[in-house]
């Protein structure tokens, strides 16, 4: 479990030499492409910590539109905090988009590792805040920003994703269509294409 000990031992601080404990809190799930942990009006029961793979988090409008609210590579935690702290029905899908090994914590797993290891409370503080911030910069993007603008950002935030996920996917998260978010691609192409004048 290299991800998950890497992340408690330097985001949260926990002692390297107890980092092995916390699996008491945590179980493991090999997860194929395509199938869910989370669909619409199921409640959340976990949150979920991916070691290998990749996941997505997304609804489906009246249309039958996706929109993408997240995606979730190695390292990174994703759930539908509202039905999980609130026991409300989710409105929200999470489903593998890579074969994924996945990490179940429960509900209580960041409280039982503050108990255990209480320097980590600042770092946990810390990652909700930071995860607010993220929510309300993700709305202003949508709400306020060009398509290429948001599409910087999100090769910003999520580097390794272009090579990894369809252009389709990527546009839903945008919230753009495909072929607007082709046009931004061919637009930026040519802004950075340096003609050879030798």
């Amino acid at each position: 479990m290299k991800n998950i000990n890497n992340y408690l031992a330097k985001v949260l601080n926990v002692p390297l030499q107890n980092v092995n404990t916390c699996s008491l809190h945590y179980e493991v799930k090999k997860i194929p492409k395509n199938q869910f942990l989370l669909q619409y009006g199921e409640i959340c029961r976990h949150i979920f910590f991916v070691e290998k793979g990749l996941l997505k988090m997304y609804s489906i409008d009246k249309n039958g539109k996706e929109h993408i609210i997240q995606f979730a590579p190695e390292s990174w935690l994703i759930s539908d905090r509202s039905s999980l702290y609130f026991n409300e029905k989710s409105n929200y899908y999470i489903e593998a988009v890579e074969d994924s090994e996945i990490l179940l914590l429960h509900p209580d797993f960041f409280n039982k590792l503050v108990e255990q290891f209480p320097n980590s409370i600042e770092r946990s503080d810390f990652l909700l805040q930071k995860h607010i911030r993220s929510l309300q910069n993700r709305i202003n993007s949508l709400l306020g920003e060009t398509a290429e603008e948001r599409y910087m950002k999100f090769i910003k935030m999520y580097p390794d994703l272009l090579l990894r996920v369809p252009q389709w996917m990527i546009a839903s998260y945008l919230g753009i269509t495909p072929e607007s978010l082709s046009r931004v691609r061919k637009e930026l192409a040519r802004k950075n294409f340096i003609p050879d004048n030798k």
